[in-house]
């Protein structure tokens, strides 16, 4: 594509979107990765998706407020499960939040099963349709976005697990509906993980692993003609490869000996 105002128009929203998703759930991939639930965001993301898809089975409007309310009802009753069974069973919360994700991925195949269009809709579900965002739910986006960052930043450490659990519920159903859950995924854990080792402004280090990350999956993707999420996703897992390496030889290059 030869026409810069044509590539911007396709490329800016998409951008815009991929850099707020990444304002919040960049602060939310420390917790995650400081509590060792790297998966919970599958969870959520795959319950909210269940959410997303009976709301459709039901006949509900695509993008109507039912599915919205559908989705996040969806996701806060995982939250709040996840926060009990935390307390209870510790120990074994990884396994358990597996468990909820392939339970999760299994109802949506069912709920699917009858739907002529379902592979498309799982499609979407899981890499979800970055491009074709509309610039005119940015504002909304961003207003929702916001309150959710100003709420983490100003209140975390006293939301307790019930406020974090539903607090990053909220975050993740948004974003799975505008991105997908595979990058969703790979914007809440590269980020943190590429600057697990950074001893100084880690957060503005992640900020920019997930800010390249979905810059250049976007001009690779225009530029090979390829799916936009899963080439975003490569293209953050590259970034966050980088970053990590050039973190780790930095204290070698400035104490030699």
């Amino acid at each position: 594509m030869n026409d810069p105002l044509a590539v911007l128009s396709i490329l800016g929203p998409a951008l815009i979107v991929g850099l707020l998703v990444t304002a919040v759930l960049v602060p939310f991939g420390f917790e995650v990765l400081k509590r060792g639930i790297v998966f919970i965001d599958l969870a959520v993301a795959q319950i909210a998706g269940v959410g997303v898809i009976f709301a459709d089975f039901l006949g509900w409007e695509p993008q109507g407020i039912a599915v919205q309310v559908s989705a996040l009802a969806a996701a806060l009753a995982t939250a709040l499960l996840l926060t009990w069974t935390e307390r209870r069973w510790p120990e074994i919360q990884e396994a358990i939040i597996g468990v909820v994700f392939v339970l999760g991925a299994s109802a949506a195949i069912l709920l699917l099963a009858s739907n002529p269009h379902g592979g498309e809709h799982l499609k979407d579900l899981l890499v979800g349709q970055i491009l074709w965002v509309s610039p005119s739910r940015l504002p909304l986006e961003a207003l929702i976005y916001t309150v959710i960052l100003a709420i983490w930043l100003g209140f975390g450490p006293r939301l307790g697990r019930v406020g974090f659990y539903a607090l990053f519920a909220c975050a993740v159903t948004f974003s799975v509906q505008l991105v997908g859950l595979y990058l969703v995924f790979a914007s809440l854990v590269l980020p943190a993980l590429a600057t697990y080792y950074a001893k100084r402004r880690r957060k503005l280090k992640a900020y920019a692993v997930g800010s390249f990350g979905y810059a250049s999956g976007l001009l690779g993707s225009l530029w090979l003609d390829l799916p936009s999420g899963a080439m975003i996703v490569c293209a953050m897992v590259l970034v966050a490869i980088l970053a990590a390496g050039l973190e780790r030889r930095l204290p070698a290059a400035g104490n030699p000996g």
